[in-house]
C-alpha cells in the first residue's frame, strides 16, 4: 500500500480519531443521516456501491438532483435543503476512500512495520551528532494511521521486541570489554566504564527521537489501555537487560576509580552516576558517598561533630592531587593574573 499525506488521513495538527469504528460511524452513520433524514441512508448506500462497482457518478449525482428536485421548501423529507445533501456526498465520499484504505494486518506487517524497524534500527545506533538520513514526517505519520487502525497493541509488542533485542547485544558487547571476564585477554577497567558510558548515552539520546515518534500510540494505547508510559517502559528495558547485569562489576570499578582522580574523566563519571540514578534511584545505597558527589541531597545535612572528618578528608584530596601533579602555587604572593594586572597600570600610570 502506497503512503498518503497526513493531510489526507485527517491533518497534521488534530487528534487522530481513535479507532476505525469512530472513523466509520461517523463517515458512514449519524451525522448524513441527522441532516437528510433516510434520504441520506440512500444516498450513502449508493455511494458506497458506486467505490465497489464503478458505477459513474453522474448516475448517482442525477439521482441526488432528482431527489433535491422533488423536495418541498422547508419539507420534513429535505431537512437541510441543498447544503445538507452536498455535505452528505462528500461525508459519505470520504467514507468510501477511508474504507479502501484500510490497513490489514498484511499491510502492516510487510509496508508499515519494515519502514518503522528501519528508522528504529538507526536511531538506536547513531552517535552524538551524526545525521540520520529518515523521514521524521513519514515514520510520524505511518504510527499515526496505524493507530487510527487498531494495529496499536502489535505495533507496541514489535517495538520492545525491537529494542529487547538491541540491549541484548549491546550487553553481549560489554561483557566482552569486562576486566575479569574469560571471553576475551583482559581489558582495562577505564574501557569498560568508558563503553557502559557510551552505550548508556547512545540509548538516552535514540529515546529523545523515538518516544516523540510514537506519541500517538503511547496517547491511545500505553496510557489509556495499559496505564503506563513508553518512556518509561524503554527505560525499564535498559534497566532490565543491560544495567542489572552489569551493576554489580561496573560499581567496584567506579569507586575505585574514585578513589584515583582524573583515572575516568568528571564528564563519564557524572554521566554514568546521573544514569544510575535515572534507572534505579535505590541504586544509591550502593555508594552513597560516590553518589552524593553529584547528586544533591543524598547524603544527610552535615553536622558539626564532623567538621574534622570533612577537613581531614579535604586535605587528603589535596595531597593526592599534588601527588599527581597539580601545585597550589606560592600562595605568598598575588595570583598571577592580578600580578599582571596590577604591574600594567602601573606602567601607564609613569608614562
Amino acid at each position: 500500500m502506497d503512503e498518503e499525506s497526513m493531510e489526507e488521513e485527517g491533518g497534521g495538527g488534530g487528534e487522530p480519531m481513535m479507532d476505525d469504528q469512530n472513523h466509520n460511524n461517523w463517515g458512514a452513520g449519524g451525522y448524513g443521516r441527522h441532516l437528510l433524514g433516510s434520504a441520506a441512508g440512500q444516498l450513502g448506500d449508493r455511494f458506497l456501491r458506486e467505490a465497489a462497482t464503478g458505477t459513474p457518478a453522474g448516475t448517482e449525482l442525477s439521482e441526488a438532483n432528482g431527489m433535491l428536485q422533488g423536495c418541498e421548501p422547508g419539507g420534513a423529507s429535505c431537512k437541510g435543503g441543498a447544503g445538507a445533501i452536498a455535505a452528505a456526498i462528500n461525508i459519505n465520499a470520504s467514507t468510501s476512500k477511508f474504507l479502501m484504505n484500510v490497513i490489514t494486518i498484511e499491510d502492516y506487517k510487510s509496508t508499515y512495520w519494515p519502514k518503522l524497524d528501519s528508522a528504529i534500527d538507526q536511531l538506536l545506533t547513531q552517535s552524538p551528532g551524526d545525521y540520520i538520513p529518515i523521514s521524521y514526517e513519514q515514520i510520524y505519520s505511518c504510527v499515526y494511521k496505524c493507530v487510527c487502525q487498531q494495529h496499536s497493541e502489535q505495533m507496541y509488542s514489535d517495538l520492545i521486541k525491537k529494542i529487547t533485542n538491541h540491549l541484548e547485544r549491546v550487553s553481549k558487547e560489554l561483557q566482552r570489554s569486562r576486566p575479569d571476564t574469560c571471553l576475551t585477554p583482559a581489558s582495562p577497567p577505564d574501557l569498560y566504564i568508558e563503553r557502559f558510558n557510551v552505550a548508556l548515552g547512545q540509548y538516552m539520546g535514540a529515546l529523545q527521537s523515538i518516544v516523540p515518534l510514537f506519541i500517538y500510540m503511547n496517547k491511545f494505547y500505553i496510557e489509556t489501555k495499559l496505564n503506563r508510559d513508553l518512556r518509561d517502559d524503554l527505560i525499564k528495558l535498559f534497566t532490565e537487560h543491560v544495567a542489572e547485569k552489569h551493576i554489580y562489576n561496573l560499581m567496584p570499578l567506579l569507586l575505585e576509580a574514585q578513589s584515583t582522580p582524573f583515572q575516568i574523566t568528571p564528564s563519564t563519571m557524572a554521566n554514568i552516576v546521573k544514569g544510575l540514578y535515572t534507572l534505579r534511584p535505590e541504586w544509591v545505597q550502593m555508594a552513597p558517598a560516590l553518589f552524593s558527589k553529584f547528586i544533591p541531597n543524598i547524603l544527610p545535612p552535615a553536622v558539626e561533630s564532623e567538621l574534622q572528618e570533612y577537613a581531614a578528608q579535604d586535605q587528603k584530596l589535596q595531597r593526592e592531587l599534588m601527588q599527581n601533579g597539580f601545585t597550589r602555587g606560592d600562595q605568598s604572593r598575588k595570583r598571577a593574573g592580578e600580578e599582571l594586572t596590577y604591574k600594567l597600570q602601573t606602567k601607564h600610570a609613569t608614562e
